[in-house]
């Protein structure tokens, strides 16, 4: 199993005095530590610039966020798995599962600035998304798309690539065609018969699918079929409360989609549905 993780807009900062960020000791050094380099000088120049948060797409408020872009090679790092927080990985709790060299095997977070890494690869909080299009390097998900490839591919190859991402983040490595099996994941809430879908609980469950896939006894899935039968394992469990209402939701169901098309992934869909404890 590889599983493909978006990075998360809020992060937490390592605490004063860690070491800082060696590129060298990042995952697939080799095949992404040239763009890596690259891409965190140029983040440094743009970040030190009067338009800023023009070119980086963020709002004012996040000011402080820019300026420390500007001294990120010295910044303290951490585990990316502590860094990145949100939604998703507060449900995955990436941070707390045991296997921490499963967990480095297989999963990947896709960044704008790293390319991807490992939970436990150290890394600076830091702000920048794969849809910006950075001076002096270009858009990042056409930047990294080959080094990506170069990292990724053969990992990829005859396992199941089970993909939580954005599309900015697709956009920047895509599982080629016939190596292995690609899968997106697609949450819905049914509410009376009529299924939506709601991004706050679809990152939520997507979480918690993650850190069911990486704590749960036995082997990691390497086909579709197995991710559906490991998915189904959760069918019953309460996924989420709602704040204030209490109310719950469950797993109902995990269908797995065929792919529309040879290039195309399929697709595991998580139907959740709303039950009173």
């Amino acid at each position: 199993m590889l599983l493909l993780l978006p990075p998360s807009e809020g992060k937490t900062a390592a605490p004063d005095g860690a070491a800082p960020v060696d590129l060298e000791a990042l995952a697939h050094a080799d095949a992404l530590g040239g763009r890596r380099a690259e891409v965190l000088a140029a983040l440094a120049r743009v970040s030190a610039r009067s338009d800023a948060a023009d070119v980086l797409g963020v709002g004012t408020s996040l000011a402080a966020e820019v300026e420390r872009n500007t001294h990120l090679a010295s910044a303290p790092a951490a585990p990316a798995a502590r860094v990145y927080t949100g939604v998703l990985y507060a449900a995955a709790r990436l941070a707390e599962t045991a296997d921490a060299a499963r967990a480095d095997d297989g999963v990947r977070i896709f960044s704008g600035l790293w390319g991807a890494v490992a939970p436990g690869d150290r890394i600076p909080a830091y702000r920048l998304s794969m849809g910006v299009d950075l001076p002096g390097v270009g858009k990042l998900s056409t930047a990294w798309r080959a080094p990506l490839g170069a990292a990724l591919d053969a990992r990829a190859a005859g396992d199941v690539v089970v993909d939580c991402r954005s599309a900015a983040y697709v956009a920047a490595w895509r599982p080629r065609p016939r190596t292995g099996e690609w899968v997106t994941v697609r949450v819905v809430r049914d509410v009376g018969g009529r299924r939506t879908v709601v991004s706050h609980h679809a990152k939520h469950t997507r979480g918690v699918l993650a850190g069911h896939l990486l704590r749960r006894a036995g082997s990691p899935p390497t086909t579709a079929r197995e991710l559906l039968g490991a998915a189904a394992e959760l069918t019953g469990q309460v996924i989420a409360t709602e704040a204030g209402t209490g109310l719950a939701y469950r797993l109902t169901e995990a269908t797995l989609h065929a792919a529309a098309s040879r290039s195309a992934p399929a697709t595991l869909e998580l139907v959740t549905a709303p039950t009173h404890r």
